[in-house]
């Protein structure tokens, strides 16, 4: 089956997505302090990484990881904020609050991209948006007053983040930023490993951290640097909106946090809404083949 670049995007975003779902939820069941968190988030992944690039590159390895100029640096250092906040955010507010923010990226890297790269989002793109983005404003409407200052305002960057990121790799489609991430996840565990105080893993942690680091880190990670390369910035973002539906269900599963009625009519809307434009993006996509 022949893959065309409308579909590679759309399966590699819509596969990080599967695998970040449990991310909150671990983060919960986690009993390190963020920092700590933090530094395993960023260590583990870059040596799964390191290895990976190693094995692929071999003889090429250190022309490929240091080659890619200001836009690598610029992917790496937003990429290391990105994942400090999240987390952080995570643990300083409710989940709903920091979902809600992260959702805001879809619009925020359809203005990036229409300021940056003169990259106009089709009209479907950006009905899309507005009702994906709308549904979320509805699932969480009371979630910003319950919720305290700097974790929201943590959520919000890591939104604008994302959106950045996306830009970042969509505008150098030729450019392989695997490396570049992969300092980022380096510099992330550089930067905790000067906050945390007890590396000590005990307990359930032995198993909760690396998987969540492996699982939820280091596989989506990759295949969001990869997305962009093949669909806009906006639209990968736009996948992502699934994880505010579904990551509150792995949350009602495992703790037996009940989602509101507002989570699942809203959730319902989201999964529909992608799937029509999916559904018309891949057609849309053939068309141009044909």
């Amino acid at each position: 089956m022949q893959f065309n670049d409308q579909k590679k995007g759309m399966l590699m975003a819509f596969t990080a997505v599967m695998f970040l779902m449990p991310d909150s939820l671990l983060i919960r069941l986690a009993n390190v302090n963020s920092w700590n968190l933090i530094f395993y988030r960023g260590f583990i992944p870059f040596l799964i990484v390191f290895l990976g690039l190693l094995l692929i590159y071999k003889a090429n390895f250190i022309k490929q990881t240091f080659s890619n100029g200001w836009h690598g640096i610029a992917y790496a250092l937003t990429f290391t904020i990105t994942n400090i906040t999240f987390v952080i955010s995570i643990e300083n507010t409710n989940v709903a609050n920091t979902l809600i923010m992260i959702a805001l990226a879809p619009m925020l890297s359809a203005v990036l991209s229409l300021i940056f790269l003169k990259e106009i989002p089709d009209q479907k793109t950006w009905v899309a948006i507005s009702i994906t983005t709308l549904s979320v404003v509805y699932i969480f409407y009371d979630a910003i007053d319950t919720g305290d200052i700097l974790g929201n305002a943590l959520g919000l960057l890591t939104a604008f983040g994302l959106a950045v990121g996306a830009v970042i790799v969509r505008s150098t489609k030729n450019i392989d930023l695997v490396p570049s991430a992969m300092f980022g996840k380096l510099l992330v565990a550089l930067v905790a490993f000067y906050f945390a105080d007890n590396l000590n893993l005990k307990g359930s942690d032995l198993i909760v951290v690396p998987l969540m680091s492996v699982m939820c880190v280091a596989i989506p990670f990759v295949l969001v640097t990869i997305a962009p390369r093949y669909i806009t910035a906006a639209e990968v973002n736009l996948f992502f909106l699934l994880e505010t539906i579904l990551g509150p269900i792995w949350v009602w599963l495992v703790i037996k946090e009940q989602p509101s009625p507002e989570t699942i009519i809203g959730g319902i809307i989201i999964i529909i809404t992608i799937a029509i434009h999916s559904t018309l993006s891949l057609k849309k996509s053939r068309h141009f083949i044909n």
